[in-house]
């Protein structure tokens, strides 16, 4: 397979430089110095490696790196996915209109995600229930597994998460007393945070085990279990009014065809005058199927969605999107402090699972750190509201809750 694994590198890789040394020890060299990428240099151990490669190339080099049939001699899985983004940039991508093909690409990204309540349930614990021990090594000290906020590229993890805190909160409009769900409540952070902020009372729902049981300690600890409560439960089975709903980082989760079952419980669960804040990541290009080794071994059954995927969906249900925001670079930052503490805690990580884990996740977080840095990954922040005059008429309200949010909390 070395002939047609060369002719794709040959075309793939023009900026930068990539070594690869076979399993006999042959050098081949692709692409030219580039002062803006690193140079990489891989081994192939076997040589199965390039038919890996060359019938699926990014789930066969992820197994057959997990499985140790490749190494790193020059750089890491930082620059790799680097110098591969480096060189197909979204922005330098031409334009394109709408294509027959991009049907199929719509109808796999609906199949592949069909999370009904079972699956759901098993596809959380694949991720969240591997246990906690592993989050408290790379995530800030509120655990927040999201997208932060970094008001300067410069900030710590934990100013851009207690800043994503505050962002979000500004945008709910908050008022004593009110009534608030939390869909995809995680370890239980963002409820505390606003119930702490707002004096409001919050319903966090999760359907991990792992996260349900650090969520209802935590408020325990603060005292505060009698109004911020957590339970086991998909957002299909709440049932109640809600002043608010906030839902970060739960939406990919749902699955492209649900989106007219989500919105549809969301607007029953929102009172008539009530405002919803949705935090998800999403793409700027037109939808398709989830990648295949996230897929099949860190998100199962996920699905990014595009910003007219969701709107189309949420006006089907009157839900009126108030407020649009697309952060773009943000969450390449705060990968970038995910992978150095994980680097950092490499032996603790192996210890916990083992090598080949390990390397599962580095390919994990570079993967998304390169669809942040040049491919088409996006943060989009929603505000929903069901009656247009539920939130002021200008932005301003956002920064000054903001300002007051920061001197809070110092």
């Amino acid at each position: 397979m070395w002939p047609l694994l060369d002719k794709v590198l040959g075309r793939m890789v023009r900026r930068g430089e990539l070594v690869i040394a076979d399993y006999r020890g042959a050098s081949h060299r692709y692409g030219a110095p580039d002062p803006g990428l690193a140079p990489v240099a891989l081994r192939f151990h076997d040589s199965r490696v390039p038919r890996d490669l060359v019938r699926d190339p990014g789930l066969g080099f992820a197994e057959a790196y997990m499985a140790g049939r490749i190494d790193f001699e020059t750089g890491d899985m930082v620059a790799l996915v680097r110098l591969r983004r480096g060189n197909d940039l979204f922005e330098d991508k031409p334009p394109r209109g709408r294509r027959f093909t991009d049907r199929f690409g719509g109808f796999a990204a609906w199949r592949q995600a069909r999370n009904f309540e079972a699956r759901s349930k098993r596809n959380v614990a694949h991720h969240y229930d591997v246990g906690n021990a592993l989050y408290r090594l790379f995530l800030d000290e509120d655990m927040q597994y999201s997208c932060a906020y970094f008001t300067d590229p410069a900030n710590s993890l934990e100013q851009a998460q207690r800043d994503k805190k505050a962002h979000i909160a500004a945008k709910l409009c908050l008022k004593p007393g009110q009534k608030l769900l939390d869909i995809g409540c995680g370890w239980g952070g963002m409820a505390l945070y606003l119930h702490r902020h707002f004096d409001v009372d919050v319903l966090g729902i999760t359907l991990s085990e792992e996260q349900l049981k650090l969520a209802r300690a935590r408020a325990e600890a603060a005292g505060v279990s009698d109004r911020v409560k957590f339970e086991l439960l998909d957002y299909r089975r709440v049932e109640g009014t809600f002043d608010r709903i906030v839902s970060v980082g739960m939406f990919e989760h749902v699955g492209a065809a649900h989106y007219d079952e989500y919105f549809a419980k969301c607007r029953a669960l929102l009172a008539p005058d009530g405002v919803m804040l949705l935090h998800t990541i999403g793409r700027f290009d037109r939808p398709r199927a989830g990648e295949a080794f996230a897929d099949k071994y860190i998100f199962p059954g996920y699905h990014l969605p595009n910003l007219s995927q969701i709107l189309e969906a949420s006006q089907r249900w009157h839900l009126i999107h108030s407020d649009v925001e697309t952060l773009r670079l943000h969450y390449a930052y705060t990968l970038l402090h995910w992978i150095e503490r994980c680097r950092a805690h490499r032996e603790e990580i192996v210890a916990l699972y083992d090598e080949r884990f390990y390397r599962m996740w580095q390919v994990y977080l570079a993967g998304a750190l390169a669809m942040f840095e040049g491919g088409a990954g996006c943060v989009y922040q929603i505000q929903y509201v069901r009656d247009r005059r539920a939130v002021p008429i200008t932005r301003d309200y956002i920064a000054e809750t903001e300002a007051r949010l920061r001197a809070a909390e110092g």
